[in-house]
């Protein structure tokens, strides 16, 4: 079977995050073609950010932007079964309105989700800087660098590990995912969809909350030297939040530095700063994650 060009690999994510409303504040979202196993969480979290949007963007809503989710995963999704999103309008001002979201499979929730949106308004600013790091076009990419080892892969993993993925990423400082060093849990990826999108800065948006699952929850693993590829630790996203602070496009290069402070008690702390390639910090992403040792290791 051929493999899909870039074009259908963006259209296939887009088409993913095409939520269906099939009643007033209920929508239904698409399952991955050929998904296995547990639904990638970035998606539950795009798909609800994609709900929550459409049922703001009437004229009640009027002109209001996402500017913030805070998301908790309860049970982990299954490929098997579309996800219901159902929305509670909590509230609805001049200038903000938030959303609940609730997503459901089969009848259970699997995330809970609140978003809160704002009427664009000027006022102070500061930013932190960005990081210093090469260009992406001086970096290869995920894809490449997984290819040169894959005769290290095990063979049930080798399909999943070696795809055609819609988000190219090209990391600052690639580590090895079978023979991890302990480092320093800080990393920086470049990350982008691999062909252009619409003029549709809600899917932007929705884009990026999918992809901001990426390359976070790994780097509190770093100072461990553990990868989930080596089979010693199990991981899990326990919550997810994402602030969205400037306007981009997720079809250029976004910078994605991600940092650990703290890990403990099977949880692993994650922070991420997202910038535009012109230094502008676009969003600010913390998710505490499930890590948890399958042996006696410590």
């Amino acid at each position: 079977m051929a493999e899909p060009t870039p074009t259908e690999l963006v259209a296939q994510l887009t088409t993913l995050l095409d939520v269906e409303e099939i009643d007033t504040d209920l929508y239904r979202g698409p399952r991955l073609p050929g998904g296995v196993g547990r639904v990638f969480g970035g998606q539950v979290i795009a798909q609800a950010l994609q709900a929550a949007q459409r049922s703001v963007s009437g004229a009640e809503g009027g002109d209001k932007i996402a500017h913030s989710l805070h998301a908790y995963f309860m049970r982990p999704g299954d490929e098997n079964h579309p996800i219901i999103y159902r929305i509670v309008r909590d509230f609805e001002g001049r200038s903000f309105a938030t959303r609940r979201i609730i997503a459901m499979q089969k009848g259970r929730p699997i995330l809970n989700m609140a978003a809160s949106f704002q009427l664009p308004a000027e006022g102070l600013h500061h930013q932190d800087a960005m990081p210093d790091v090469p260009d992406p076009d001086a970096l290869r990419s995920e894809r490449e660098l997984r290819e040169q080892i894959r005769d290290q892969v095990p063979e049930k993993f080798r399909r999943f590990f070696l795809r055609a993925r819609p988000i190219e990423i090209r990391p600052v400082n690639p580590r090895n995912w079978f023979a991890p060093d302990e480092i320093e849990p800080v990393q920086h990826s470049w990350f982008r969809v691999v062909a252009p999108l619409p003029d549709d800065l809600a899917l932007h948006r929705a884009m990026l909350a999918y992809a901001s699952d990426m390359t976070l929850l790994g780097t509190c693993l770093l100072p461990h030297g553990v990868s989930w590829m080596t089979g010693e630790v199990q991981t899990a996203s326990l919550d997810h939040a994402i602030w969205l602070h400037e306007p981009f496009r997720f079809d250029e290069w976004l910078l994605y530095t991600t940092d650990s402070p703290w890990a403990g008690h099977a949880r692993g702390f994650n922070r991420g700063k997202i910038y535009a390639r012109d230094g502008r910090l676009v969003a600010s992403v913390a998710q505490e994650g499930l890590i948890r040792l399958r042996n006696d290791r410590e």
